[in-house]
């Protein structure tokens, strides 16, 4: 029974301590980049109906998500994604807004996996959606404001993997298979697993240029240089217009000085029927899984009775720390703080003086001193907890002040002190 009172289920776990703090400094990080951007707050339920999330929404599968009911016998959902929430709101509130809408969210979710897969079931994502802007101008924009992101977060080594949905979906169209047919051949490209996709297409019925290109697609990954080889693989006019914008995104991109972050990957159709254009994803060391995932989604907004194109990026917060960690990216709290070390008979001095920092925007900790508890044991206590510097107060007028580092030991009148600050 004590076992069960104190462990978590699986999937889920305790964050604490400096882990926790630079976590929640990262969020704010990127919170800062996402309004710098323009993007504005939005919150939206932790749970809603379960018609909001459906594969046609990019949501997860059914079976992964956690359902409950309501006294009225509705199925509710834990929210496995953001997205499909917000579009809702937007559809409601912002029926009438043809201009961009910017709107930025942070928040956890939740997804049912099975044991051994050994992910988290809760997890935090913060990203943006601009909503009502179909050009390649946005998507560049999108992309660059997914690398100040990470730059902001402390990342330097990751890089931006883009694709564009239509250059496969164009040569599909040439193909002219049947939907059974098809879906095995994205089956093939989604795990990839060319060597059985050119078998399996060597038997099907389609032109040997239509052959060649779906072949071909393990190669269409790089730098710049793929584009002109993905263009004389096709003679369709979908591909070849979904191989120009991801040109225009490029050129815009470079206009930010961001060329080293981003590469190409033309066999990147993950979510192919809810993305409708570029889609992304981004990787740094120190975590098998992507640490954002995006792309353009003109339709889904439709569904919920607004037509407006969109495009928007969730970055998982846990991934990015796995990474932050591994890459033993050093992380300094930006905040100052101290603890205040007290006798009874000093008892009003301290609360002062801590009142005087707090003031100053500086957290300050009391601890009323113990018989028990030697000042070595403060001294380990402050270096635990990332205290910035310790305050052992000698009478109700003079500290003594010991830096983190211990260089600095000495006592001072405390009015002095605080004036100093």
């Amino acid at each position: 029974m004590r076992e069960t009172m104190l462990s978590t289920p699986d999937g889920v776990r305790d964050i604490y301590g400096i882990e926790c703090e630079r976590k929640h400094a990262v969020i704010a990080d990127i919170e800062r980049v996402l309004h710098l951007y323009g993007n504005k707050d939005i919150e939206t339920p932790t749970f809603e109906y379960f018609g909001i999330f459906n594969a046609d929404r990019g949501s997860a599968p059914s079976n992964e998500m956690y359902k409950f009911f309501d006294r009225d016998n509705n199925t509710l959902v834990l929210r496995p994604d953001f997205t499909p929430g917000v579009a809702r709101c937007v559809a409601k509130y912002f029926q009438d807004e043809t201009l961009p809408i910017r709107l930025c969210y942070k928040g956890n979710t939740f997804a049912s996996l099975e044991k051994h897969k050994g992910k988290l079931a809760e997890i935090t994502q913060i990203g943006s959606e601009l909503i009502n802007d179909d050009s390649s101008a946005a998507d560049a924009e999108t992309v660059a404001c997914v690398i100040d992101c990470l730059k902001a977060s402390g990342l330097t080594d990751f890089q931006i993997v883009i694709g564009e949905v239509d250059y496969f979906k164009g040569i599909i169209e040439e193909a002219g298979l049947d939907i059974k047919t098809e879906n095995k051949v994205r089956d093939y490209i989604q795990i990839k697993n060319f060597f059985g996709l050119s078998e399996y297409i060597s038997g099907l019925e389609m032109s040997d240029k239509t052959r060649t290109a779906l072949n071909a697609l393990s190669s269409l990954f790089g730098g710049t240089d793929i584009f002109e080889k993905a263009e004389d693989l096709t003679n369709s006019k979908r591909a070849l217009e979904a191989v120009d914008r991801m040109k225009k995104v490029y050129t815009a991109l470079a206009y930010y000085g961001y060329e080293k972050y981003v590469s190409f990957d033309l066999s990147m159709i993950n979510g192919y029927d809810y993305y409708t254009g570029i889609v992304f994803s981004g990787y740094t060391y120190g975590t098998g899984n992507p640490v954002v995932k995006g792309g353009r989604y003109n339709n889904l907004l439709s569904q919920f009775g607004k037509v407006a194109p969109s495009i928007g990026f969730s970055i998982y917060v846990d991934e990015l720390m796995n990474g932050l960690t591994r890459q033993k990216i050093p992380f300094v709290s930006n905040q100052k703080s101290a603890l205040i070390v007290y006798t009874i008979e000093h008892q009003e001095a301290a609360v002062l003086l801590a009142s005087s920092l707090r003031a100053r925007g500086i957290i300050a900790q009391l601890i009323r001193k113990s018989k028990r508890h030697e000042e070595d044991e403060y001294m380990d206590y402050s270096d635990t907890y990332d205290v910035g510097k310790i305050y052992i107060m000698q009478s109700e007028k003079t500290v003594r002040i010991i830096s983190a580092d211990r260089s600095v030991d000495e006592e001072k009148d405390i009015e002095t002190m605080i004036n100093e600050l």
